[in-house]
C-alpha cells in the first residue's frame, strides 16, 4: 500500500464524495451556500445518508453505491459549477491545516498511524467501519471472535456509527485496508473544520489575516493531540460543530427563505449521528441564540416556522439514532464521577485555549512559567476577542462562541473522560476566539497586535511541533504482515493470539475468527495457575491450559528469542518477519495428549528437568499399556543475556532481540562495531525488536546500546526513553526448536538436557 494512495488519491477521492453532496444539497436549498462550504456540508450529508441505508443490514451494503450516486448527481445538476475557481487561499489554508495533521505519519515514509499503544480505540473503530458499512448494526452469521466480541459491545450496544460512513465509503472505492487510511482520514476533517472557520473568520476584511486566523485556530494543541490518538469523534465534532455555526447565519440572513434551515438542521443531525442524540447538547446554545436572532428578523410567526420546519426536519434525519438513548450503554461507565478511560488524571480546563507544549496532552508542560504566560495572554486575547465581535454583531463567531457553554456544563458535570472529549472539540472555539482577539487588536496598536498574533500562534506551533515528537505511530510493517495472515489463511480459524496486540484480533485476523488471549474474546483461555491473561498482557503457550488452547486451529505467535515451542500435533505452517502461524491438520479437534511439563523461565525459555519428575512421567505412561507412547520434548535455542554489557557464546550467526519499545532511535555494537539498529519501533508488553545479526566466532564479546535522542523524526521526543531490555542473542532461526520422541521405558534419555517443555502423547482418547 503506498503513501500515494493513502495521502493522495483517499482524500481526493473522499473530497469528490462530500463535494458532489454537498452541490446536491445546494441544488435543493436554491444554490445558496458559500462555495467553501459545499464540501463540509456535503460530509455531513454522507454521514446522515449512509445512517439511513446502514440501519437494516439488507441495505448496508448500497451504503457506497448510494453516496456515489447522489455525488454524481449533484455534480451533474450543479455542471457548470457556478463557483468557478475555487477560492485559492482557503483552498490553501485547509491543505495547511491538513499537513499539520498528517505530518507524523507522512514524514514516517510508511502509511500507517497514530496512537499507537497509548489507546485501542482505533481498532475498534477499525472492526465497527468494515462491520457497518456491509452489515449494519447486525452480528449475524458472526463466528465467536475477538472481532464479534468487540461488535457486540460497541454496536449492539448503540454505539453512534456516524463517524465511520465517509471513512468506510471512501476506502471501498480505493480497495485498501481501513487501518492505511484513518490518519488521511482525520486530518481531511481537520481540513473540514478549517473550511467551516473560514467562514467563521469572514467578518475579517484582510484576507491575509483571515487566513492567519483560520489556519492558528483550526490546529488547538489539545485536539491535535487528540487527533494523534486515534480521536475520530472528537475531530469531527469540532468540524461539524464548526460547520453549524458557518451555516447558521443563513437562516437570518436578509431575504432567508424558511428552507435556509435545511443545511442547519443537516449539519445538526449529522452531529447526533456521530455524538448519539446527547450530542444535540453541544448546539442547543446556538440554537437558542439563533431563535431570538430570527424572532428579531422575521417576527414570531416567521422564527416558529423556521423553529418548527428544523425541528421535523431534525426529527426525520436522525430517526436512525433516536433509539439509541441520550448516551449509549458502552459509554456510561466513563460519563460517571471517576471515569478516566486512558488519560492519566482530569486534564486542565485551560487545555482549551490550544497552547499546551508538552507533547503529551495528559501531562504537565515542562516550561511551567513559559506556558502560564501563553495561556495567560490567550485568555486575555480570547477576552478581548469576544468583546470586539460583540461589537461588531459578528453573528457566525458568536454562534460558535456558545459551544463553549456546553463545554462548560460537561467540564462541571461530567466525568474526566467526558471532560476531555469536551475540551478538545470546544478547542477550536476558544483558540480562534484568542486569535480573533490578536488580529483586533492590530487596529489599537500594530505593535502590540502582531506581539499577540506572534505570541499566540507561535504557543500553538511549538505544543504540536512537540506532539508529532511524542507521537505513537503504529509499526507499519508488522501490522501488514497481520494483514498478510488474514488474507492467506482466511476461513483455517479459529486462531489465537498470545501477544495483546488489538489491532490483529479485532480487525486484521477477523476472518480467522481471531482471538487475543487477554482481549474481548468469546472461547475462555484459562492460565495453568488459574484465572485468565489480563488485558495489555501477553501469555506463552506453556502458561496456557491445553483444553482452552487446543480449541485453536491456528495459532499466530509473535516471533521471539524465549517464546516456547507450541505444544504438539502443531506445526510451523508459515514465519515472517515478526510472527510464525502454528496449525494443527485439520480435524484433529482433541489431540491424545497426556500432561505437559513447562520448563525454564521468563527469560531462560529452556531449563534440565528434575529426573525424577520425568521417570514419572515415563512409568505413567508404561502403566498405559500403550506400545505407541511417547514422551516428547521440545528444544530451545539457548539465549545469552548482553544486558550488563558483555557475554559468552559459542560460535555461530546470531540474532540480536531487545525487549521493549524504542521511540527513537537506537544502535547496537558488538566489540565496538555496529551490527545492526532501530527507529521507532513500538511494544506490547513482552514485545522484543529485532536489531539485527552477527556472525561470532566464539568467546566473551561486549555489547552497547546508543540511543538517540529527540530529532526532525516523528515520534522521537515525548516521554522520556521507556524502560527497554533485557538484550538476548539467539542462535539466527533456531526459535522455534524440534521435537524429540522417546519410548516410555526410555525417559531417562531426557535427563540432564535442558528443554522447553516435556510432554507425554499416544493415549488413548477414552
Amino acid at each position: 500500500m503506498s503513501m500515494l494512495v493513502a495521502w493522495i488519491v483517499y482524500p481526493l477521492v473522499l473530497a469528490a464524495l462530500c463535494g458532489g453532496l454537498g452541490l446536491l444539497v445546494d441544488q435543493l436549498t436554491g444554490r445558496r451556500l458559500p462555495g467553501t462550504l459545499v464540501v463540509p456540508v456535503g460530509f455531513a450529508a454522507m454521514v446522515v445518508v449512509g445512517g439511513f441505508t446502514t440501519a437494516f443490514e439488507a441495505t448496508a451494503p448500497l451504503t457506497t453505491p448510494a453516496l456515489l450516486v447522489l455525488a454524481i448527481v449533484g455534480i451533474g445538476l450543479s455542471w457548470p459549477l457556478r463557483f468557478g475557481r475555487p477560492d485559492n487561499l482557503a483552498l490553501l489554508v485547509a491543505v495547511g491545516v491538513f499537513a499539520v495533521f498528517a505530518a507524523p505519519v507522512v514524514f514516517s515514509g510508511s502509511p500507517t498511524f497514530a496512537g499507537y499503544i497509548k489507546l485501542d480505540d482505533t481498532a475498534t473503530w477499525l472492526a465497527m467501519t468494515d462491520r457497518v458499512m456491509e452489515h449494519g448494526r447486525s452480528l449475524a452469521g458472526l463466528e465467536p471472535s475477538s472481532y464479534r466480541a468487540t461488535l457486540d459491545f460497541n454496536l449492539a450496544g448503540g454505539y453512534p456509527i456516524g463517524v465511520f460512513i465517509p471513512f468506510g465509503a471512501a476506502q471501498k472505492l480505493i480497495g485498501v485496508d481501513l487501518a492505511w487510511v484513518v490518519q488521511p482520514y482525520l486530518s481531511f476533517m481537520a481540513a473540514l473544520l478549517a473550511l467551516s472557520l473560514w467562514e467563521v473568520c469572514g467578518f475579517l476584511r484582510r484576507r491575509d489575516l483571515r487566513a492567519l486566523a483560520t489556519f492558528v485556530a483550526a490546529q488547538p494543541a489539545l485536539l491535535v493531540g487528540y487527533a494523534f490518538w486515534g480521536g475520530i469523534k472528537e475531530v469531527a465534532a469540532a468540524a461539524l460543530v464548526a460547520l453549524a455555526a458557518a451555516v447558521a447565519p443563513l437562516v437570518v440572513r436578509p431575504g432567508a427563505e424558511p428552507r435556509d434551515v435545511v443545511p442547519l438542521a443537516l449539519v445538526a443531525a449529522a452531529i447526533v449521528s456521530v455524538l448519539s442524540p446527547g450530542g444535540a447538547l453541544w448546539i442547543a446554545p446556538l440554537l437558542l441564540a439563533l431563535l431570538v436572532l430570527a424572532w428579531q428578523r422575521f417576527g414570531a410567526p416567521g422564527a416558529l416556522l423556521r423553529a418548527a420546519l428544523f425541528a421535523v426536519l431534525l426529527a426525520v434525519l436522525t430517526l436512525p439514532v433516536l433509539t439509541t438513548g441520550i448516551v449509549p450503554p458502552t459509554s456510561k461507565p466513563l460519563v460517571g464521577s471517576d471515569g478516566e478511560g486512558n488519560l492519566l488524571g482530569p486534564l486542565d480546563p485551560l487545555q482549551v485555549l490550544g497552547v499546551w507544549p508538552a507533547g503529551d496532552f495528559r501531562v504537565d508542560p515542562s516550561g511551567t512559567i513559559v506556558t502560564a504566560v501563553l495561556v495567560g495572554l490567550s485568555i486575555l486575547a480570547a477576552l478581548y476577542g469576544l468583546w470586539v465581535l460583540w461589537r461588531r454583531r459578528a453573528v457566525a463567531p458568536l454562534l460558535y462562541a456558545t459551544a463553549l457553554a456546553t463545554c462548560v456544563v460537561i467540564v462541571l458535570f461530567g466525568s474526566p473522560w467526558a471532560a476531555g472529549k469536551a475540551l478538545a472539540t470546544a478547542s477550536p472555539v476558544a483558540l480562534s476566539l484568542a486569535i480573533l482577539g490578536a488580529v483586533a487588536m492590530l487596529r489599537l496598536d500594530r505593535f502590540t497586535g502582531w506581539a499577540l498574533v506572534v505570541v499566540i500562534a507561535g504557543g500553538v506551533m511549538w505544543s504540536n511541533v512537540l506532539a508529532y515528537g511524542g507521537a505513537h505511530l503504529a509499526p507499519y510493517e508488522q501490522l501488514r504482515e497481520l494483514e498478510r495472515i488474514g488474507d492467506r489463511f482466511e476461513d483455517q480459524g479459529p486462531a489465537l493470539m498470545t501477544e495483546y496486540n488489538p489491532y490483529g484480533a479485532r480487525h486484521f485476523l477477523r476472518e480467522l475468527e481471531g482471538e487475543g488471549v487477554s482481549e474481548l474474546r468469546e472461547r475462555l483461555v484459562p492460565l495453568r495457575s488459574g484465572g485468565q491473561v489480563e488485558k495489555g498482557f501477553a501469555a506463552d503457550t506453556d502458561e496456557l491450559e491445553p483444553s482452552g488452547l487446543f480449541d485453536f486451529r491456528t495459532l499466530v505467535l509473535r516471533r521471539s528469542p524465549v517464546r516456547s515451542r507450541p505444544p504438539a500435533p502443531y506445526r510451523l505452517s508459515w514465519r515472517g518477519d515478526y510472527y510464525e502461524v502454528w496449525q494443527r491438520p485439520e480435524g484433529e479437534d482433541s489431540p491424545p495428549l497426556g500432561p505437559q511439563l513447562p520448563l525454564g523461565g521468563v527469560y531462560e525459555p529452556a531449563a534440565v528437568p528434575d529426573c525424577r519428575r520425568v521417570r514419572a512421567m515415563g512409568e505413567s505412561l508404561s502403566m498405559t499399556g500403550n506400545k505407541e507412547a511417547r514422551l516428547l520434548a521440545a528444544r530451545h535455542a539457548p539465549v545469552y543475556d548482553a544486558t550488563e554489557g558483555s557475554f559468552e557464546v559459542p560460535p555461530g550467526r546470531y540474532t540480536a532481540w531487545l525487549e521493549g519499545s524504542v521511540r527513537g532511535s537506537v544502535e547496537l555494537f558488538v566489540d565496538g562495531e555496529k551490527i545492526g539498529s532501530a527507529r521507532h519501533e513500538l511494544e506490547q508488553l513482552g514485545g522484543f525488536v529485532e536489531l539485527g545479526q552477527v556472525d561470532l566466532g566464539g568467546g566473551r564479546y561486549t555489547a552497547e546500546l546508543r540511543f538517540g535522542g529527540a530529532d526532525l523524526h516523528p515520534g522521537s521526543g515525548g516521554f522520556p526513553r521507556p524502560e527497554t531490555g533485557p538484550l538476548l542473542f539467539a542462535p539466527a532461526g533456531e526459535e522455534s526448536g524440534e521435537l524429540v520422541a522417546v519410548p516410555a521405558d526410555e525417559a531417562e534419555r531426557l535427563c540432564g538436557q535442558p528443554w522447553d517443555w516435556i510432554q507425554t502423547t499416544g493415549l488413548s482418547r477414552s
